[in-house]
């Protein structure tokens, strides 16, 4: 099992307003398929890609910018593996038709995982 990086996460109140600033900023268009809820730029390059997530509100306990792991293979096992080198476990998410685990790193930084596509 191997975990890579997917994605870098912005928890956005306006999903719309913050990832045109970023496609404007990285001159990368929006990918397809944004909506109210998620928006994401470079989504079928080689590299990570930028993902915007709208939340309600921006929260002291949750970190708004965070990467994003894609864990190849049994994405839970990973999830089980990474606890195990020192991660915390924090919740697992499922919302709208998207699912990961948020974990803690030893520094306290907030991370997700879920499974590759």
């Amino acid at each position: 099992m191997t975990s890579r990086l997917a994605a870098v996460t912005f928890d956005c109140l306006d999903v719309a307003r913050t990832s045109a600033f970023w496609s404007a900023v990285t001159k990368i268009d929006i990918d397809d398929g944004a909506n109210e809820w998620f928006a994401t730029l470079g989504r079928s390059s080689a590299g990570p890609a930028w993902f915007f997530a709208r939340v309600d509100e921006h929260t002291a306990d949750k970190t708004p910018i965070h990467v994003d792991l894609a864990a190849e293979g049994d994405w839970l096992a990973e999830v089980d593996r990474i606890v195990g080198l020192g991660a915390e476990f924090v919740r697992r998410v499922d919302e709208h038709g998207f699912n990961w685990v948020t974990l803690r790193d030893p520094e306290g930084n907030l991370f997700d995982v879920a499974a590759a596509h």
